[in-house]
This record gives structure tokens, C-alpha cells and sequence, in this order.
């Protein structure tokens, strides 16, 4: 029993430190005449995607690599079909020619170049397939090219309104950052301790823990952040921040995970690889069925859908 309490903790301390990490660290920024669009590119970016990160890092340390990979592919696979399909069942999101043409088919391209450097025994007749610590450091290449396009797309476009970033003295903002980073570890180790009990208990395997339960919860996040802007007709931010996400947890997380320990990719994973190619496929299609860049409500509905199939298929395969 105190492992499903501390597991459901883990999740509230890691979302909970996020949130405190990001209000410190955009409060002194802030105080810094650091712009706005900057804070938002570097600290809230980087803040919403610690409760994968740090899952992660612990996944990887303690070798529970199957979790730390189903954590990144089932965020991803959740963040499009699932966050997206929600978001859009609340309110159709437009999006941005920019978003059509270059973020998602940059999603695409993370999940392809994933596909490609986990299966070195499909392709070069290795005798071990995975992420070693060279892929983790071209994934790192990848993400700083990423985060250059996206500054440059952010002067094009302009000054980021600063009124969401609360100004807390320097005391204050400390105590938040403190507090954050202990909670975020806290509930990151009891995430993970929790995920492999739980495996343990039902005899199901930690690769569908992370795909499943762990993914989901480390995207909860960017659930609430999509879901509120959808609610406030504000579609740019809920299919920008879900599609971003996406880009950095393959670039970023893995490649921070793979290069603190390799991580092998059994063949099942290549199904789950398969899954997150598709679902960015079945997004970029989107943009052009019916009204065009518009992600409607029964093509959200349909996302949820297939989202529900897949899991489904998972629970049912026993992977």
C-alpha cells in the first residue's frame, strides 16, 4: 500500500517542483532584465520537461532503461494523440504555417532519426541495439540546432508578453528553486521505485509501466498547459507546447539519458518507435484533411481513439 502512496506522491512532488522550479528561476531572470521570450525559451521550456528528465536520470542510473525509455516514447505517443485530441475536443486549434511545415515535421524527424539509431541490429547486423553515448551526444547536436531555430523564430516573431512571470524577491525566488529541485528528486525516485514494484507485483513489464502510467504522468504537465490555453482559445500555445515538448524529450531527455548510461532498445521498443512515427504522421495529415491547419474536434476525437487502441494493444500484448 505505501508504494501506490508514494508512487501517486512522487507524481503531485514532481509536477508540484516543476512549477515551483520555473516561478524561482523566471522570478530572478525577471529581475535580471532577462526577456521574456528568453525565460520562456530556456527556463519554462526547459522547467516543464524536468518531471521526464528526472524520471530519467534515475530510470538510467539505477539501469531500469526500460523505463526510462517507455517514459520518452509513451510521453510523446501521449502528448500528440491524447494531450492534442483532448485540447482539440475542447477547442479546434489553428496552427501556425511555421508549426505545419517545420516543428512537426521536425517531431517526425526526431522519432525517424530514434527509429534509426535504436536498431543497430536491423541495420548493421550488430550485436546490441540501443542509445550509446556517441547517439546521446549527436542527440545533443540535434537539440542545440533546435534550440538555435527556435530563437531565431522567436525574434522574427516578436516580444513574448511577460505577464504570466511573477516577481518574487530573491529570498523567496531561492526558496522556490530549493524546494523545487527536492521535490523534483524525491518524486522522481519515488516514480521510479514505484513503476518497478508495481511491474514486480502485477508481473507486467516495466517497459508498459513506462509507456503507460509513468508517461502519462510525467505529461501532466503539458496536459494542463494545452488543455487551459485550448479552454482560452489560445491554440498556438496548446499545439506549440505539445509539439515542442515532443522535440525535446527525444533530443534533450534521451540524449541526456543515453549518455549517463546506454540504453538498449529490445525489438519490442521497435513497435513503440513504430507508434510515434505514426502518430506524428497522423498529425501532419490532420493539417491538411478537412479545414485546413486546423486540428478539429472530431479529428481530436479520433486522436483520443486511436490513442485508447494503442494502449489497449499494449495491456493486451503484455510487452
Amino acid at each position: 500500500m505505501l508504494t501506490y502512496i508514494l508512487f501517486i506522491i512522487g507524481f503531485i512532488l514532481l509536477i508540484k517542483g516543476a512549477d515551483l522550479l520555473v516561478d524561482g528561476a523566471s522570478s530572478i531572470a525577471k529581475k535580471l532584465n532577462i526577456s521574456a521570450i528568453v525565460i520562456g525559451l530556456t527556463i519554462v521550456a526547459f522547467g516543464t520537461s524536468m518531471p521526464e528528465l528526472i524520471v530519467n536520470i534515475f530510470a538510467s542510473a539505477r539501469g531500469n532503461t526500460d523505463i526510462a525509455i517507455g517514459n520518452i516514447l509513451g510521453s510523446n505517443i501521449a502528448n500528440i494523440l491524447l494531450i492534442l485530441g483532448i485540447s482539440a475536443i475542447i477547442y479546434p486549434l489553428a496552427t501556425k504555417k511555421n508549426t505545419v511545415w517545420k516543428e512537426i515535421p521536425l517531431s517526425l524527424l526526431a522519432a525517424i532519426i530514434l527509429g534509426v539509431m535504436a536498431n543497430d541490429i536491423l541495420i548493421d547486423g550488430a550485436g546490441f541495439s540501443g542509445l550509446t553515448r556517441i547517439d546521446g551526444i549527436v542527440l545533443i547536436a540535434f537539440f542545440i540546432i533546435f534550440l538555435y531555430y527556435t530563437f531565431g523564430i522567436a525574434k522574427i516573431s516578436g516580444e513574448a508578453d511577460d505577464t504570466s512571470i511573477k516577481q518574487h524577491d530573491y529570498l523567496k525566488s531561492f526558496l522556490y528553486i530549493i524546494g523545487g529541485l527536492v521535490a523534483l528528486i524525491i518524486g522522481g525516485k519515488w516514480i521510479v521505485d514505484g513503476a518497478v514494484k508495481i511491474a514486480e507485483l502485477f508481473n507486467v513489464s516495466q517497459s508498459l509501466m513506462g509507456l503507460t502510467i509513468v508517461a502519462v504522468g510525467t505529461s501532466l504537465p503539458e496536459l494542463a498547459t494545452s488543455a487551459i490555453a485550448a479552454y482560452k482559445k489560445q491554440t498556438d500555445i496548446a499545439i506549440g507546447n505539445v509539439v515542442g515538448s515532443s522535440i525535446f524529450n527525444i533530443f534533450w531527455i534521451l540524449g541526456v539519458s543515453s549518455i549517463i548510461r546506454p540504453l538498449p532498445f529490445s525489438t519490442n521498443s521497435a513497435t513503440d518507435i513504430l507508434m510515434t512515427v505514426f502518430a506524428s504522421l497522423i498529425l501532419f495529415a490532420i493539417m491538411f484533411v478537412g479545414k485546413k491547419h486546423t486540428v478539429e474536434r472530431w479529428q481530436g476525437a479520433f486522436m483520443v481513439m486511436v490513442y485508447i487502441g494503442y494502449v489497449g494493444f499494449l495491456i493486451i500484448n503484455q510487452q
